[in-house]
């Protein structure tokens, strides 16, 4: 059975890369343009491991997403991670307090974004 990855980006570019990129690794790839579509696929989908999502897209923006998903007790535990071009601290800050698991500036090494994905989908499925 494969791991299941949600990737919210609003770059229809960007998240062919990583559906490929982490496809090749073995992933279930979903796919979403902007934090309520995310919201929405994380509701629908109770199998996923992992979320990769960028901070700055239309609707809502990846930082609330995050708030949304961890007020959830349901999905509390759900790991996401911050992919996007931006690295100011007072970002990272703002995203660390919204309860994301980490941050990955763009572009990105494959073998460190695979690695990353296949520890928080184990530590995920291991709580489920």
């Amino acid at each position: 059975m494969s791991k299941q990855i949600l990737v919210v980006d609003d770059s229809k570019s960007v998240r062919e890369h990583l559906v490929n990129v982490l496809t090749e690794a073995g992933f279930e790839v979903l796919q979403a343009g902007d934090g309520v579509e995310g919201w929405a696929t994380i509701l629908k989908s109770k199998a996923l491991s992992f979320v990769i999502c960028d901070v700055n897209m239309p609707h809502m923006d990846g930082i609330e997403m995050v708030r949304q998903v961890k007020a959830d007790p349901e999905f509390a535990d759900l790991p996401i991670v911050m992919l996007t071009t931006e690295g100011q601290p007072e970002l990272i800050k703002q995203a660390k307090e919204a309860g994301a698991s980490g941050w990955l500036v763009k572009p990105f090494e494959k073998t460190k974004l695979v690695k990353l994905a296949q520890q928080f989908a184990s530590v995920r499925s291991f709580n489920k």
